[in-house]
């Protein structure tokens, strides 16, 4: 019995230090388990706080977005009942694209049309384009004659090279109609060709006339000349110009559609209504959205 008993002290004492170093040991678990909530919830508290400035950030980027846009809408002119009328639809792939549009008087017998294409989307795109239309509106590209197609494409040139615009370049199309004569005169820096069409009396579909140019694209080479081309109009003979998001989209057999095919189709009776090529672009796509801005101005003499 005296042999036992000093090996159950030894036992229980080993049992008793054991104990208290699993107490000691589930001590420093606690402590730790309850730094790692408190850090958690502090972790949480800053992601919240950093979802809650992300969404404002967005949402006023979205806003600034809608601005930009307005402002670039705004910059369109209003549709022109006669002499010459106009219509058009200007329907961009992203909030802000780098198509735009215009028309004005030079004098009353100069009458001014230009539709141009800056490369790329977005805030850099839209802000050049903006910019272009409003040296044309204002007529301030220096010794400059607005009424000749060529002078206007070989100052835009000088005034915008892409070097000095984000490496940025457009496609334009400008004509000037002379009322007097009707005679349209006109020139392309890379840009799609015009259509002019014209109603045939022998057949039910009209006679077209593909305006085409030569040009390179403005801002690609400094000290271009620019060709400019004249055609004689006649009395409701309809000018239709695109940018290249009008036509070149998907076709049913999964080729890229052309210019012909835009041709053809303004050709068939009420074809060359904005609308109506909206509506055939979109079909022919397979989707509301394009690939790329939709742009087509219609001009009726």
């Amino acid at each position: 019995m005296d042999q036992i008993e000093p090996s159950i002290d030894q036992t229980i004492a080993e049992l008793r230090a054991e104990i208290e170093r699993l107490r000691a040991e589930n001590e420093d678990l606690q402590l730790l388990y309850e730094a790692t909530i408190e850090h958690g919830e502090a972790v949480e508290d800053q992601l919240a706080e950093s979802n809650i400035l992300l969404k404002e950030t967005q949402e006023r980027l979205e806003e600034e977005l809608h601005d930009a846009a307005r402002y670039i809408f705004s910059l369109l002119p209003e549709p022109r009942p006669s002499d010459p009328a106009t219509e058009w639809l200007l329907v961009p792939s992203t909030e802000l694209g780098g198509d735009t549009f215009g028309y004005h008087e030079l004098d009353r017998d100069h009458f001014a049309i230009y539709l141009l294409d800056v490369c790329g989307h977005g805030v850099g795109a839209a802000l050049l384009s903006a910019s272009v239309i409003n040296v044309l509106r204002a007529a301030t590209l220096p010794q400059a004659n607005f009424r000749d197609p060529a002078a206007v494409l070989a100052g835009l040139n000088d005034a915008f090279p892409m070097e000095k615009q984000n490496n940025m370049f457009f496609t334009i199309w400008y004509g000037v109609y002379h009322r007097p004569t009707r005679t349209l005169s006109y020139a392309s820096a890379g840009h799609p060709p015009a259509l002019l069409l014209r109603n045939d009396a022998a057949s039910d579909l009209p006679t077209s006339f593909v305006l085409e140019g030569g040009g390179l694209a403005i801002g690609a080479f400094a000290g271009m000349a620019y060709d400019a081309q004249q055609i004689q109009t006649q009395l409701g003979d309809r000018l239709i110009v695109v940018s290249d998001g009008t036509f070149e989209v998907g076709g049913e057999a999964g080729e890229t559609l052309g210019f012909a095919d835009l041709e053809q189709t303004c050709r068939k009776p009420g074809g060359d209504r904005p609308q109506t090529v909206l509506d055939w672009a979109r079909a022919c796509h397979g989707a509301e959205t394009l690939p790329d801005d939709f742009t087509l101005l219609r001009v009726e003499f």
